[in-house]
């Protein structure tokens, strides 16, 4: 019942198109008050800012993330989806301590409020008041996230692609997720959660291979909870000897329609069309009345809805036209 009931708030097209069109924050917040986000949005402060909103939103998603998972017992699925808006925040952190940015200013971009729900905020607290980044690295070791993040710091030294931070919290985030994938008895999990890894892996191998990063440091970035398929297909994309190659491996797959007919911004072009294939997959989920897989698709379809708006939001507040917003996000056509 609760499913239903979230899942039937959710915005449709036309909903994002009004909102799209908003041409300041101002308006957009009259608008979106008359949506399911009225609560949420009363309580942000004047002046507005993308930021504040965007924080409020994620705020709520992790109220509505946090009751789905106590309503389904505690499920270490819904505990590894969790887990994302606490990566979240950590990255901001570390990436504003690499660029030197002041304590005061990372405050700003983040909210501590999922960290409170689950009594975790003291670890992430610590993070942020470190003095530098290898003092922040030091308390992050007691989560067990600490050896990721050192990789991803010397391959940053490396490269000077602070992305690279993005790739190695995403990959603790997909091993864990496949952990408890494979710890659950429901099958319907493996296929959405099977999908989700294997466009962490794929997008990964792209993005390495686009950075000159080498086989070893590619294999390194893998996460090995994938089928034997993926994997064999993942050891092809790894060997290819081009970025143009390691798409060209896919061909042979059931990803083929995702990979673009043109060169030309051709990792931008996969991501999105991957998306929208985990997207129409979430969407599909909701045939099975009793399978588990539909509070997965709860959740990540509230993700979509929440990026959806963050964008929109930023959109309003840059000024940027409706068409090319809507071009971007990531909805079903009307």
């Amino acid at each position: 019942l609760f499913r239903s009931s979230i899942k039937g708030k959710l915005m449709t097209r036309k909903d994002l198109q009004t909102l799209s069109e908003s041409r300041d924050l101002d308006e957009l917040i009259t608008r979106i008050k008359n949506l399911t986000y009225n609560e949420v949005i009363s309580k942000i402060p004047k002046p507005y800012s993308s930021q504040k909103i965007e924080l409020a939103l994620h705020d709520r998603q992790a109220d509505l993330h946090y009751m789905m998972m106590q309503a389904s017992g505690g499920s270490n699925v819904m505990f590894a989806y969790y887990l994302r808006f606490i990566l979240r925040n950590l990255k901001i952190i570390l990436k504003g301590k690499i660029l030197g940015r002041p304590q005061s200013e990372i405050e700003t971009m983040t909210s501590l409020h999922p960290e409170e729900l689950i009594k975790e905020r003291d670890i992430v607290l610590k993070a942020l008041i470190a003095k530098d980044f290898e003092e922040a690295v030091s308390v992050l070791k007691n989560i067990g996230i600490g050896e990721e993040i050192e990789q991803a710091y010397s391959l940053y030294n490396e490269r000077k692609q602070i992305q690279v931070l993005d790739l190695y919290f995403d990959k603790f985030f997909y091993e864990n997720l496949g952990r408890a994938m494979k710890s659950s008895g429901d099958f319907s999990l493996h296929s959405v959660c099977g999908m989700e890894i294997d466009y962490y892996n794929i997008m990964s191998i792209l993005r390495g291979k686009f950075w000159n990063l080498d086989e070893n440091q590619l294999q390194h970035l893998i996460v090995s909870n994938a089928s034997s398929e993926s994997r064999e297909m993942f050891t092809k994309m790894i060997s290819a000897d081009s970025l143009k190659s390691a798409l060209n491996e896919l061909l042979s797959t059931h990803y083929k329609g995702l990979v673009p007919q043109d060169e030309n911004d051709a990792i931008a072009k996969f991501e999105h069309a991957f998306e929208h294939k985990i997207y129409e997959t979430m969407n599909a989920q909701f045939v099975r009345i009793f399978g588990f897989s539909t509070v997965v698709a709860i959740v990540r379809l509230l993700d979509f809805e929440i990026r959806n708006l963050s964008a929109i939001t930023y959109a309003a507040e840059q000024k940027i036209p409706s068409e090319t917003v809507m071009a971007k996000i990531i909805i079903k056509e009307s």
